[in-house]
């Protein structure tokens, strides 16, 4: 479903692209509403109401994916609850395969992810994932969102590439849009991110089930 022969850069997304969205989702959805219930005296339910404006305000902004923002915004100790569960941080299926093809092809192999550093060094160090790149690359280090269409101008400083050569597989739709709008040509979404849920809709973009669809031969 890729022709792989005008591509030279591959970018990557890591939570629900490479690694499955579920550890992210239980962990916002159900642990911290759990510990902010405890740390308030509430209902679980009555906790992830009083989360979910709070969560929403910043959806899509720097301050949704940091864990300090968080950590000082409910006075819970974000990175510390996150280790709690990270038993349940877990790589997709035949992404250590695809990451490995990418190599051996010769193309560039970059993550870009919007996590935060403490965030990407705990998924890195259950998933050992980062020997499989040739750079990754953290958002807040630019200071801009995947989301926002001037990241990946600032991405280029750091990072060059030639839109008309890279393949971005990201899960986030705006992420897509916004890429799509920076002249990336090569762009697919995931149909599960979480493989807990159905399959989401990928409105306007091509999309995977998994990586094994997508091998790259060198």
């Amino acid at each position: 479903m890729l022709d792989w022969n005008p591509i030279d850069t591959v970018f990557l997304d890591m939570d629900g692209t490479l690694l499955d969205l579920h550890f992210d989702n239980h962990f916002w959805l159900e642990h911290v509403p759990r510990r902010y219930a405890e740390k308030h005296g509430l209902s679980h339910e009555a906790a992830q109401e009083a989360l979910a404006p709070r969560y929403q305000k910043v959806a899509g902004t720097m301050d949704w994916y940091c864990v300090d923002y968080w950590t000082r915004e409910l006075e819970l100790d974000i990175a510390r609850l996150k280790e709690e569960v990270g038993h349940l941080i877990a790589v997709h299926p035949h992404v250590v395969d695809f990451l490995s093809a990418v190599q051996a092809s010769g193309r560039r192999s970059v993550l870009v992810t919007n996590a935060h550093h403490k965030s990407l060094a705990l998924k890195m160090h259950k998933t050992s994932l980062d020997g499989h790149f040739d750079a990754v690359i953290c958002a807040h280090d630019l200071g801009l969102p995947k989301e926002n269409p001037a990241f990946w101008g600032k991405l280029q400083a750091v990072e060059r590439f030639e839109p008309a050569r890279t393949l971005l597989v990201d899960d986030s739709l705006p992420v897509l849009r916004s890429a799509q709008n920076y002249g990336i040509a090569h762009l697919l979404a995931v149909y599960r991110p979480d493989t807990r849920q159905p399959e989401k809709d990928v409105a306007e973009f091509r999309a995977i089930r998994g990586f094994g669809d997508i091998l790259p031969v060198a």
